[in-house]
């Protein structure tokens, strides 16, 4: 008997690797993720593997390209990516890209309720762009200012903000639930 050792569903045991990348590209939503990595990677895997738990369209790593893919659980090579190390090649990257609306993911002054956020029109099928930044400093001002609309994420305890892995998994949950069909 073989043991699967990936993880994956069952729906792709025997399936080669190309196969359920296709299969996948096939199906994705339409989202994508920035990660700010210009300190450190921590939680960065875990942003990873909620893209592709809720179907991202793409990950894109701004700043340092290495993350620590252990916390990923393997997701990575089921994902796909895109790598921005600089502001210039990130302004670049983005006039390149059709995404109807950019949105910043941190509970900063501007950000509106999550869950009260219209994220658009899911017929249309627009494309957009979550961003989320790093443990301890959020996001960096330079991309709250190319955000088109920020939110936050509502809470009732006594921490001022959730890690950005959790984060990062509630927002894309939010999306989906209202997004996909």
């Amino acid at each position: 008997m073989i043991t699967e050792t990936r993880n994956i569903i069952d729906h792709y045991h025997y399936w080669k690797h190309d196969a359920i990348i296709a299969d996948l590209d096939a199906k994705r939503n339409n989202f994508h993720v920035l990660c700010s990595n210009l300190y450190n990677d921590f939680n960065i895997a875990t942003v990873i593997r909620n893209a592709n738990a809720f179907l991202a369209k793409k990950v894109i790593i701004y700043g340092n390209k290495q993350f620590d893919r252990r916390g990923t659980v393997g997701t990575h090579h089921y994902t796909r990516f895109d790598h921005v190390r600089t502001k210039e090649g990130l302004i670049d990257f983005l006039s390149k890209s059709d995404f109807h609306r950019i949105v910043g993911v941190d509970n900063v002054d501007r950000a509106v309720p999550i869950h009260k956020y219209d994220w658009g029109n899911p017929e249309k099928h627009q494309d957009v762009l979550m961003i989320f930044g790093q443990e301890q400093v959020g996001i960096p001002q330079d991309l709250l200012d190319l955000c088109d609309d920020v939110v936050y994420i509502q809470q009732y305890g006594s921490v001022r903000s959730l890690n950005v892995g959790t984060a990062s998994g509630i927002a894309m949950h939010d999306f989906c639930s209202r997004m996909v069909k």
